[in-house]
Formats: C-alpha cells, sequence, structure tokens
C-alpha cells in the first residue's frame, strides 16, 4: 500500500516537471517577439522561470552571441531527472 503512495506522489512530481518544462518552453518563446511586460501572464512566466535562469547562469555563462542557453539547459536537466524519477518508481 505504502509503495502504491509513493508512486502516485511521484506520478504527480513527474507531471509538474512536465508543466514546468512546458512553461519554460512557452517563457523562451514569448523572448523571441518581445511582449508587453504588464501582461498579468507574461509577468506570471517571468516569475516562475527566472530564479531557475539565475541558478543556471551562476554557475555557468549561457549567453552565446546574443543566445540565452540557460532553458536548453534547464529543459535538459529536468529531462534527466524525469528518467531517473521514472527508473526510481517502477524499481519500487
Amino acid at each position: 500500500m505504502i509503495v502504491d503512495i509513493i508512486q502516485g506522489i511521484g506520478g504527480i512530481v513527474i507531471s509538474l516537471i512536465n508543466v514546468y518544462i512546458w512553461v519554460i518552453i512557452i517563457a523562451a518563446l514569448l523572448s523571441f517577439v518581445n511582449p508587453d511586460p504588464y501582461n498579468p501572464i507574461v509577468q506570471f512566466l517571468y516569475r516562475v522561470t527566472e530564479p531557475a535562469y539565475a541558478f543556471i547562469r551562476r554557475f555557468m555563462p549561457t549567453n552565446l552571441n546574443g543566445l540565452d542557453f540557460a532553458p536548453l539547459i534547464i529543459i535538459i536537466a529536468l529531462q534527466v531527472l524525469i528518467v531517473v524519477l521514472s527508473s526510481i518508481l517502477r524499481s519500487i
């Protein structure tokens, strides 16, 4: 019974990580079109993604010829985390 609860919580965590990946993708695409900074949706996306970007930028330079690779690095790291969590949950 406890194994089922752990797997359920793990499934929810994996789903939340997938939602965050989509938020990062949407925020990265919005950065190409220069949206209205006073739009509440744009403000929400920037408030949710900027802490993760700042964390990555603290450890490595991510700006190369005007392109910011922080979203790509975060997405790859989150995908690796999903694979690791999935394998752990399957082994339980």
